[in-house]
């Protein structure tokens, strides 16, 4: 399976010590990937892979996606390093403000720089160093920007997804589609993965919930974090130089109904 083997290859993840960023991490490090996590808490990175068997293939460097500067600097940095950037994934986001209907100015502005300028932001400055020998970028969208939520399953609870994040990742889906047609003459692939249901372990104690993200699932069940491994090892892989502009939805089934 040479197709899909990541040896030799230099992956970026942001934010990828968190529940589902962990698990991508892991995957890419098994396939054989040096795998760098850029986040902004080295104390967070140190606890989420301190009992991982593939530690020895994460790396962490200081990152901020609200931050040009920090950016620029952190590919600058990790390209001197590691000698190459061969893959980006955008994993990181930051957010506020839940109610579609008392939302502030400031927690929509929030939600939309760190869902979707963050990610152009990234995706602007790894430019260069993915044009020296190609490369790939993959943008991780949700469900939310495909479809609105089930109102009938969020109305009674405090998990409603807000209106900005859906937004937002509906414009990371055709960032992505732009950026593959602009950046393929560089022979750099542009693709998204978009989760479907994949609710944190402390939202899983709320089981009634749960029980009704699972009926909303062909499959009758909920994601969880290794179930994302193989696409990311896919994009990230030369089984997929001939994809580029495309998004895999991961949801059990949830959007086709």
């Amino acid at each position: 399976m040479n197709l899909l083997s990541l040896s030799q290859k230099n992956v970026l993840v942001t934010g990828g010590y968190g529940y589902l960023g962990k698990a991508i991490c892991e995957g890419l490090a098994e396939a054989g990937a040096s795998v760098v996590v850029l986040a902004k808490s080295e104390e967070k990175f140190q606890t989420a892979f301190a009992e991982s068997p593939f530690k020895a293939n994460i790396h962490f460097h200081t990152f901020d996606i609200s931050d040009t500067d920090s950016i620029r600097k952190g590919f600058e940095e990790v390209n001197k390093q590691f000698g190459k950037i061969d893959v980006l994934i955008n994993n990181a986001f930051y957010s506020k403000g839940q109610s579609p209907e008392k939302m502030s100015d400031e927690d929509w502005n929030y939600g939309i720089d760190g869902n979707l300028n963050a990610t152009y932001r990234c995706i602007r400055e790894v430019i260069p160093y993915l044009k020296e020998n190609g490369g790939k970028i993959i943008n991780v969208s949700s469900m939310y920007g495909l479809i609105s939520p089930d109102f009938s399953i969020y109305q009674d609870n405090n998990f409603l997804n807000p209106p900005h994040y859906g937004t937002a990742k509906a414009g990371v889906l055709q960032l992505t589609r732009y950026f593959a047609c602009y950046l393929g003459k560089d022979n750099i692939q542009v693709n998204a993965i978009t989760p479907g249901a994949f609710p944190s372990e402390e939202v899983q104690k709320h089981k009634e919930f749960i029980e009704s993200l699972k009926n909303k699932s062909p499959l009758k069940k909920i994601g969880k974090p290794e179930d994302l491994k193989g696409a990311f090892v896919l994009l990230s892989s030369e089984a997929s130089n001939f994809i580029t502009g495309q998004n895999i939805v991961i949801d059990g089934g949830w959007t086709a109904w």
